[in-house]
């Protein structure tokens, strides 16, 4: 037990040669007190304090060490502690309090381990810690790796410290505690009593690095997987405690006398570069872009930076959301019960003890809903069976949703199991289980290429999932009416027109009787096209069955497991080229997991191939791509919509062409880019040339070349940190392939006060739409955005809207806002020239005397687009957004940890509406990419359970995580007649390109693999986490750990990709 009250203050006693520490003192006060100590003492006396700070500058985040004490971090002796093993190789001693009086005990690997012997006796609680200083001739050093560089629990840490013989080195004292490697904390005793008395050299090293790995064994099955990564964590953590022991007494600590014949070994200049670890950066960044014409007047401010009009209302929680609507009368909250079965039949469901729990009203059924359950193969609420762990039940609906959360645990479902349970694409395979139809695309003669060509190059990509993480989480309130059965609803959506018939088809009313409302929504990427309607559909029922308003808020685990996300992706490819680089001949074939139901799987597919050859002419070329049906949640649209994953097949496929022809990668990317006015795959023609442009411009905005030949000589001097750099090429497709997607209308009244109120079917998702929606509306009414107002969207005021997705929901909006204004200005020219010096105003007041309508509706019919796939050709697209990214990054053999030094982009945005919020939708954009290339990886268990689904064990970017340098232009002087002022749709367009730091982290891999004489074309897994970047780094310490024959356990997690 700790008291959550500072007990003692931080104190150094003048009578004990250390510091004393308040169990009650947050990690903040601690890391400021050990600050203060270590700029008052010599060095040689704050060798633990040091430690302590370095890792309390990466623990969790700012203000969860605000509010955490080093008592109750001490007192939950985690394994993944960051503290504990320092303070357990430290000495540190816990100072308990009692009636008895005051107790020590050591804070040793007894008391971390449990034991009763070694604990607090009841009645005790922990007062204070106490933390010798250090001593001359003694050493403290501390390491972690976590899957990103703050906010996240380490995968390994560590904490050693030697002290030597005065004046020799030779070992004296030692202890090595660990992290993350069992279930406590763990202390290498029997090692390091075992190197007692030994010098600190190469001999000794190897002989440590064995017993460690004796000594700390971990299970092929241990919990959280990444066996072979931790145990060689353990390993390469000494060996840069020893470089860094070893550069100490070569430089700080005066050698011993030849007499001794005693030397310090010496570090070669090239293995130096093993000690330090990477340092958390503000980064900086300039963003550039196009200046208005000098002629436009100044209240016009289409392509000004204006601000997201929510933007402050966002950062000070002013903005409101679907949750932060009060509550409203009578109102119940509904929880789901979902299934804990991958594929089994339903028995029975049995809801007695749950009904009999206070509060709870009642529990809703399939059986309760009036018409329509959903789809024959995606039900709303199971039927007979499940697919799929998450797969929802039923749903319980009570008083409070503490009441309903704690009655789904007593909701009680029998199941009978069935096979087969598919989890992973390469079982799907072989149990031929498929979503759709293949989809293929093919030109030339791909069979006959590969016959003539140099080389042939066949090789494998797996791309992970990836989950949403909106902010919030999904979310919907109904409330019914008193009277011919109306609802209202307010929903987190991106299509509120989907929610709404669904809701019809569910209920069996009219579509008119439902109004969906959506005021904002917190982030959506895609997750909140399909799914918010099925859980507007349950809450629904409840609502109509029980004739109380319904609020259904999922939590961030049942979100995260319940609804899906980007589809996971195995890629082959088989690629002909001339040793020049050039390529012949490319075959392309992806599987896509796609869970248990069809949802977006087959639209996916088909934008997947559709996007497939991103850039490049290739004359000869094959296509395919194909959607597992797996017992996985079903996943769904994401940004970018499969092009993420396939181009990093492609992209892929060219890095290979490159190492076999011994070429840069982006001399085989400009030598198969296309280069004049042609078309692609599927016959639809377009001009190359801003892509060509955005490729030269980031080049030259980067100063690629010259930092290519710096990376090369950094990575010949350094052996164990080495340097990447990679720049590729995106031609992204903006819309939907289908011409009744892109229709749009808008509303727009004129108060006769002057004032104005927008509204149309797009849906604020943080992108700024709104913002850009007045924009139109300002310039076309020729009136400040001041005095222009956007409410909502809703269903009753823009009917049979489409989805805010695919990039276009500013074009085709922005159209139909467009359209309406120029209706009513049409209205009001008699009015202007009979009082042309009238204010606004003036003349508002004297069209309504006039009894000229001072409301229109205006339409936009869409691009026209369309695809034939037995043909294999069409317009898919209304146009294109080209862009080119550079990255370079700096990697860490011994651990995988990688910082981003330097990202230059250039996008082809024409004329931007609002270069402020379309630059910050590039960042956003390419920020999310990373995420999905570099740190979030989702595990799910042997029985089809998602074990990441929270912020602890799934990864998004952080501030931290952005590039040292991140600069953003966009491409001056570009036209295009089709869109509205000529701008264009940037809302997903940067996530791939984001795939710059993925082939620059594997371009470091592939020099330390050269360096080390391995092959350096290898299977490319994404993301580049550091378990997979320090594996493919293999050296010594990689070879020398014990491998599990697979056989002979079960894996904590296994691969869905």
């Amino acid at each position: 037990m700790v008291m959550a009250a500072l007990l003692l203050p931080c104190q150094r006693k003048p009578a004990f040669p250390g510091l004393t520490i308040g169990s009650g003192c947050s990690l903040t006060q601690v890391k400021d007190t050990l600050a203060e100590i270590i700029s008052e003492l010599p060095e040689e006396k704050t060798q633990t304090y040091r430690a302590l700070l370095k890792h309390l500058q990466s623990l969790a985040g700012q203000q969860i060490r605000n509010m955490a004490t080093l008592g109750g971090h001490v007192m939950s002796r985690h394994c993944y502690s960051d503290l504990n093993p320092i303070l357990s190789v430290g000495s540190a001693v816990l100072n308990l309090l009692s009636e008895e009086g005051l107790r020590q005990i050591p804070l040793d690997g007894q008391f971390l381990a449990g034991l009763v012997s070694a604990d607090l006796k009841p009645g005790e609680i922990l007062g204070s810690v106490y933390i010798p200083h250090s001593q001359k001739w003694e050493f403290v050093s501390a390491f972690r790796q976590a899957q990103c560089r703050q906010n996240a629990l380490p995968e390994v840490n560590a904490a050693m410290r030697v002290r030597f013989k005065e004046g020799t080195d030779t070992i004296q004292e030692l202890s090595i505690a660990y992290g993350g490697v069992g279930p406590s904390t763990t202390t290498a005793h029997s090692t390091c009593q075992r190197l007692l008395g030994r010098r600190w050299n190469a001999l000794t090293l190897d002989e440590a690095c064995r017993l460690l790995l004796d000594e700390v064994s971990l299970p092929g099955s241990a919990l959280g997987g990444k066996v072979d990564f931790r145990r060689t964590l353990i390993v390469s953590f000494f060996f840069k405690f020893y470089l860094e022991v070893l550069q100490e007494l070569t430089v700080g600590v005066t050698p011993p006398e030849p007499a001794d014949s005693q030397r310090y070994p010496e570090i070669a200049d090239r293995f130096r570069s093993a000690l330090g670890e990477f340092q958390v950066t503000l980064p900086q960044g300039i963003q550039t872009y196009q200046k208005v014409d000098s002629h436009q007047p100044l209240q016009d401010p289409v392509g000004r930076p204006i601000m997201h009009l929510s933007g402050l209302k966002h950062a000070t929680g002013e903005a409101i959301f679907c949750d932060d609507i009060p509550r409203v009368d009578n109102e119940l909250f509904m929880a789901l019960v979902t299934s804990t079965r991958a594929h089994a039949r339903i028995i029975s469901i049995d809801s007695s003890e749950a009904l009999d729990l206070p509060g709870v009203v009642d529990v809703i059924t399939a059986e309760d809903i009036p018409g329509t359950n959903g789809d024959e193969d995606d039900k709303l609420l199971a039927v007979d069976k499940v697919l799929c762990v998450g797969q929802v039940i039923c749903a319980v609906v009570a008083e409070t949703d503490i009441q309903a959360k704690r009655a789904t645990d007593k909701i009680k479902v029998t199941y009978e199991d069935l096979k087969p349970v598919i989890f992973t694409i390469e079982d799907a395979i072989k149990h031929n289980s498929f979503l759709c139809p293949e989809k293929t695309l093919e030109q030339g003669n791909v069979e006959e290429a590969f016959e003539n060509v140099d080389q042939i190059v066949e090789g494998e990509v797996h791309v992970g999932g990836q989950e949403h993480f909106y902010m919030e989480t999904q979310r919907v309130l109904v409330i019914p009416k008193t009277e011919d059965k109306e609802l209202d609803m307010y929903v987190s959506t991106q299509d509120p027109a989907h929610v709404q018939k669904t809701v019809s088809s569910t209920l069996n009313i009219p579509i008119s009787r439902i109004t969906c409302h959506v005021k904002r929504v917190g982030g959506g990427f895609g997750g909140k096209v399909a799914r918010p309607a099925v859980f507007g559909a349950i809450a629904a029922v409840g609502a109509v069955k029980t004739g109380h308003p319904i609020r259904l808020v999922l939590d961030r685990e049942d979100d995260m497991l319940i609804t899906g996300g980007r589809h996971p992706l195995f890629g082959k490819y088989k690629v002909g080229f001339m040793n020049s680089g050039r390529i012949k001949a490319l075959d392309i074939r992806c599987y896509l997991n796609g869970g248990c139901t069809l949802d977006d799987s087959e639209l996916v597919t088909e934008f997947l191939v559709l996007k497939l050859e991103n850039a490049y002419k290739i004359r000869n070329l094959r296509l395919r791509g194909r959607a597992c049906m797996t017992n996985l949640p079903s996943n769904t649209a994401f940004r970018g919509f499969g092009f993420p994953q396939g181009a990093l097949v492609t992209e892929s496929c060219i890095t290979a062409v490159a190492a076999k022809c011994g070429l840069p990668p982006e001399k085989i990317r400009e030598k198969n880019m296309y280069k004049t006015v042609d078309k692609t795959i599927y016959k639809q023609a377009f001009s190359p040339e801003p892509l060509i442009r955005c490729w030269k411009e980031c080049l030259d905005k980067s100063s690629f070349h010259i930092r290519r030949t710096q990376v090369e000589e950094f990575n010949k001097k350094n052996y164990w940190k080495k340097r990447g750099i990679a720049v590729v090429p995106m031609k992204f497709s903006v819309g939907f392939a289908a011409t009744s997607y892109h229709q749009a209308a808008a509303l727009v009244h004129i108060y006769t006060d002057g004032s104005v109120l927008v509204a149309h079917g797009g849906n604020e998702l943080g992108q700024g739409i709104h913002t850009k929606m007045l924009q139109v509306a300002s310039r076309e009414l020729r009136i400040p955005m001041s005095h222009l107002h956007v409410c909502e969207t809703s269903t009753a005021t823009v009917p049979n809207t489409v989805a805010t997705a695919a990039s276009i929901g500013a074009d085709v909006n922005g159209r139909a806002v467009q359209d309406a204004c120029q209706i009513l200005l049409r209205r009001l020219e008699p009015i202007i020239k009979k009082n042309p010096e009238g204010s606004w105003r003036d003349w508002i007041e004297a069209a309504f005397e006039q009894r000229i309508s001072l409301s229109a509706t205006g339409y936009f019919r869409g691009y026209k687009a369309f695809m034939d796939w037995e043909k294999g050709e069409g317009d898919p697209f209304p146009y294109y957004v080209y862009g080119a990214a550079c990255s370079e990054v700096e990697i860490d053999c011994l651990t995988g940890a990688h910082r981003k030094i330097r990202t230059d982009i250039v996008m082809d945005a024409c004329c931007s509406l609002n270069p402020a919020i379309d630059v910050g939708q590039i960042e956003g954009a390419f920020i999310q990419g990373m995420g999905l290339y570099t740190t979030e990886e989702l595990h799910y268990s042997p029985e089809g359970v998602l074990y990441s689904r929270s912020p602890n064990e799934y990864k998004i970017p952080t501030a931290a995580d952005v590039p040292e340098q991140f600069h953003v232009s966009l491409l001056p002087s570009s036209q295009t007649p089709l869109t509205i002022y000529s701008s264009k749709g940037l809302g997903e367009s940067g996530m791939f390109l984001a795939s710059s730091v993925f082939f620059a982290i594997a371009d470091a891999v592939a020099a330390a693999r050269r360096q080390r004489d391995l092959a350096e074309d290898f299977t490319a897994r994404s993301p580049a986490t550091p378990e997979r970047v320090r594996m493919a780094c293999a050296d010594q310490f990689t070879d020398m750990i014990p491998r599990d024959d697979p056989k002979t356990f079960k894996p904590w997690s296994i691969p869905i990709a």
